[in-house]
């Protein structure tokens, strides 16, 4: 079989940092990641690119992610998730697309209607769809009256479940979480409280403890992951404390959060970016107001300490939400790095072992000999500069599974360098 040698590379991960060396792909996996001085002894029908110091990297993963999001959806609802299942899923393998092709050669969803992620996955699987690593979500799950449940007004009577599940009392939950499962979802996703992005008062947290903890426990006796909308302190320490495997954006995360989440292993994703641009977008209207912006610049200022204690953070946001379109998934990472005081290193090590390891997935996130190629190849260096990763014309080329998903190799002109 034909292999892919990559010469001369800048070689990093959040393990090992940076070297200068070679790395060989042979079908799905890392076959050798040798020293610069190592030669590598090339058959005839191996495919040699010498990088001239080039970067590799491991793919992404972005977990946030809702597959079906459409900020131009026509019909009422959330995010135009109340419109036909089928142009729904139309939309969904569109973005999963551009999310591979962006380098996320992972992604986690945070909710999706109709089995639509499900069918997703089984659509890459086979070879339908190209996309990325998913792990399926489920419609979002919360009590009657929540700060999504919008779709449509009471007097309506609508009994139709569309994109949001409605429920009360714990064996309700139970029975959705159950029920979401059977239909092929790998993460649940539950709306706690208001806040972040939505019309209600991030204080106000929508299940009672019984029904938060009969979700959470129903899911790990399934043997899937949840995760939570959660916006306030109170709620967010109930939710670890009952065992969550994610918390969405944590807003209102404070000392005492921070040391429970770093015992616990919670995995985070602060989610930032689409607020701070919702904010420039609409100013006051809807009730996005100034204490909005202050909600933001106060987690963000959190950040820091949650990543010197260890705490597990994550890329992902709410892509196809209104004024916040599918396709720049990159932008968060500039956006930590400005913001949020990270480096570099730590946001890519937030979308790359932290990404792969909420996948399950302990054969992706470094460049490894034995490792799964999913891989990225830089025309620069993403530590001076990680905005490069956001220009297409900077990723050369996307390796899943050891294929190539996008590939600008023949672009890099013959022993320049970097």
């Amino acid at each position: 079989m034909a292999r892919l040698v990559l010469s001369d590379a800048t070689i990093w991960d959040a393990a090992q940092g940076s070297r200068r060396g070679t790395v060989v792909v042979d079908g799905k996996r890392i076959a050798e990641v040798l020293p610069t001085g190592v030669a590598v002894a090339a058959g005839p029908d191996d495919r040699v690119v010498d990088l001239g110091g080039r970067t590799v990297m491991p793919g992404m993963v972005t977990c946030h992610f809702h597959s079906s999001y459409h900020e131009l959806g026509a019909k009422p609802g959330p995010f135009g998730l109340e419109e036909p299942p089928a142009l729904q899923a139309v939309r969904a393998m569109n973005n999963l697309g551009l999310a591979v092709r962006a380098g996320f050669t992972g992604a986690v969803s945070a909710g999706a209607p109709h089995g639509i992620d499900a069918a997703m996955k089984l659509a890459i699987a086979e070879g339908a769809i190209v996309g990325p690593r998913l792990l399926a979500g489920s419609h979002d799950i919360s009590s009657t009256g929540h700060a999504n449940d919008d779709s449509f007004p009471w007097y309506w009577d609508v009994r139709a479940r569309g994109a949001l599940r409605c429920c009360d009392g714990p064996d309700e939950f139970r029975k959705a979480v159950r029920e979401e499962v059977k239909a092929g979802a790998e993460i649940i996703k539950l709306f706690v409280t208001g806040g972040h992005g939505t019309t209600r008062p991030s204080e106000l947290t929508e299940l009672a403890p019984e029904e938060l903890q009969a979700a959470i426990e129903t899911a790990h006796q399934r043997g899937v992951k949840i995760r939570g909308h959660i916006a306030n302190r109170e709620a967010l320490l109930l939710a670890v404390g009952y065992g969550i495997d994610v918390v969405d954006h944590a807003d209102g995360m404070d000392d005492e959060c921070v040391d429970r989440l770093a015992e616990a292993g919670t995995f985070v994703v602060p989610s930032q970016l689409f607020p701070v641009r919702l904010h420039e977008l609409m100013g006051s209207a809807l009730g996005f107001t100034d204490a909005m912006k202050r909600e933001v610049d106060a987690s963000l200022a959190m950040l820091r300490r949650a990543q010197d204690a260890g705490v597990r953070l994550l890329i992902g946001d709410d892509y196809g939400a209104i004024g916040f379109p599918h396709g720049p998934y990159a932008d968060e990472l500039g956006f930590y790095v400005e913001r949020a005081g990270m480096s570099p290193a730590e946001v890519l090590g937030w979308a790359t072992v932290n990404g792969a390891a909420l996948l399950g997935n302990d054969d992706l996130g470094t460049v490894e000999t034995g490792k799964l190629a999913d891989l990225l190849v830089v025309d620069g260096d993403p530590l001076a500069d990680v905005g490069i990763l956001a220009d297409p014309n900077r990723l050369l080329a996307v390796l899943k599974n050891g294929t190539l998903v996008t590939d600008g190799l023949d672009r890099i002109p013959v022993g320049a360098p970097a």
